[in-house]
């Protein structure tokens, strides 16, 4: 087990997310409050959720593992992730920020429902897409997190879970946006500033960059290679990835509600530029992490525990041989619980909106109080924690992997209806609900026969050349355009009030 000092350590820091989360409760006053933080969130403060949001448990622990397992391939994730940021702001934000203001939008089903001309049809199906793919990645999150506190703590896997969903599920249902902003400025704070401390500080413990890269040659050529002759991170592979990480997580709903909040469309102009080279920063040093652990397991520096998901420790056992004072340690340990803690409650509160305002208020009970909506909110943000905690009992190989399956969902159902919907005018209620349904179906086919290895009508699905959340997109285009061509078109007034055509700002 721990000591007392890195118990107290890692105390303060849960005791500081509750105390945000007991701070921003003072601030709510109603649904818009909880969802949206009101609309008043602040250049830094939206710059660093979003930074936050993005930066989830495969940023800390998935993108090192990665790293450490299939070396220099791996490393377009590390600009596609946080150009999702840019494209999400540039793409969506920036329209979707200027109609909800007028509009009122909570949620990102609102647009589509009003876009789309389906207040039940579209809102229904997008909700529970929404709902069904934030809980893949939720799991992932809560995954995390257990792993970091198992390092710690030395304690079983169920009791990580236990206790990290207390404190998540504790400021997150209190405080709403509120909490969830201001909780990811201070863990993107932590998460950069730390990194650049951390990150130097195990590679220099490897023997440094040169080092790194020659042990990782001598382990296997591939691992130093722009991408692999075959399979995984093969040239088709990294396009396709590239489109599930830049596109995919920027349509991902806990990352594009994210734009309703800001004060004012005007903050949008260098926040893409801001979060990127940021974020890159933060990215490439932690994949760089990955590498090192390579040659701190080939000297016997480190010994990863004999787990499925093994590289996802990699990180935490190579901060623990760098530093080895246990209250330093801990300290560090808090920047990885940062990181993945930023995510995860953005994802409860994502799930919590979809249901209480798009399911609860505007299908079943459009009569029903401010008051029950938000207590409605708040009792589905606990039961989302409570499902993803029992999920994640049984972690899969490698934690990149089951975000990926979440970020390819999101892509195969969110990515067509939203794009076509907000640049193309012919884009009909029909063709998105075609889009939405086919993309979704298609990217639970895919990444279930796909991450089981299956093998049917003579394709291995383990070796398709493309990331399967490419598969499912392409389904999702055609349908949309095919269904669209041959159904009646959206009404002009819709279209004008949406903003619907080529072009992301008329100022």
């Amino acid at each position: 087990m721990a000591d007392m000092i890195t118990v107290v350590i890692i105390g303060i820091y849960f005791i500081a997310m509750l105390a945000i989360g007991a701070w921003a409760s003072k601030k709510i006053k109603n649904t818009e409050d909880y969802l949206v933080a009101g609309r008043s969130l602040d250049f830094w403060v939206f710059v660093l959720l979003m930074i936050g949001t993005v930066a989830s448990g495969m940023s800390m622990l998935g993108v090192s593992g990665l790293g450490f397992k299939l070396g220099w391939p791996t490393i377009w994730e590390q600009i596609f992730v946080p150009l999702s940021i840019g494209f999400c702001i540039i793409f969506f934000g920036v329209k979707l920020h200027t109609i909800a203001k007028k509009s009122g939008y909570i949620t990102v089903q609102d647009y589509l429902a009003h876009r789309y001309e389906s207040p039940v049809a579209l809102r229904t199906l997008s909700a529970v897409a929404g709902i069904i793919v934030s809980l893949i990645y939720l799991v992932g999150q809560y995954t995390a997190i257990a792993i970091v506190l198992i390092a710690i703590f030395d304690i079983p896997l169920w009791l990580a879970l236990v206790i990290a969903t207390l404190v998540v599920t504790a400021y997150t249902t209190i405080g709403g946006l509120y909490a969830v902003a201001w909780a990811g400025v201070v863990q993107s704070v932590i998460l950069l500033v730390g990194t650049c401390i951390m990150a130097p500080l195990i590679i220099w413990k490897a023997g440094g960059f040169t080092q790194v890269n020659e042990v990782m040659a001598a382990v296997n050529p591939n691992l130093v290679m722009p991408w692999n002759p075959a399979g995984a991170f093969a040239l088709p592979y990294v396009v396709s990835f590239a489109v599930l990480l830049m596109v995919g997580l920027a349509c991902a709903p806990h990352v594009i509600n994210n734009v309703l909040s800001i004060r004012d469309v005007r903050m949008f102009k260098w926040a893409p530029l801001i979060a990127f080279v940021a974020y890159g920063i933060v990215m490439f040093l932690l994949k760089f992490t990955g590498f090192a652990g390579q040659v701190l397991v080939k000297e016997g520096t480190i010994v990863l525990p004999k787990v499925a998901n093994a590289g996802d420790y990699v990180i935490l056992k190579g901060i623990e041989a760098a530093l080895p004072v246990e209250a330093l340690w801990a300290i560090f340990a808090v920047i990885v619980l940062a990181a993945v803690m930023s995510t995860t409650d953005r994802l409860m509160l994502t799930i919590g909106a979809m249901f209480s305002w798009d399911i609860y208020k505007k299908i079943l009970r459009p009569d029903a109080p401010d008051e029950k909506v938000l207590t409605i909110s708040k009792i589905v943000v606990i039961l989302s924690a409570l499902c993803t905690m029992l999920l994640a009992i049984n972690p899969p190989e490698m934690l990149a992997i089951l975000i990926w399956m979440g970020i390819g969902t999101m892509l195969g159902t969110f990515a067509v209806p939203l794009l076509a919907g907000l640049y193309w005018r012919g884009a009909t209620r029909e063709g998105a609900l075609a889009s939405m349904a086919l993309g979704l179906i298609s990217a639970l086919t895919f990444g279930f026969l796909n991450y089981f290895k299956v093998v049917a009508l003579g394709i291995d699905f383990a070796k398709i050349p493309l990331h399967f959340s490419a598969y499912a997109f392409i389904i999702s285009i055609i349908a949309m355009i095919v269904v669209s061509l041959v159904t009646k078109k959206t009404d002009e007034k819709i279209l004008n009030e949406t903003l619907t055509g080529w072009y992301i700002s008329k100022e």
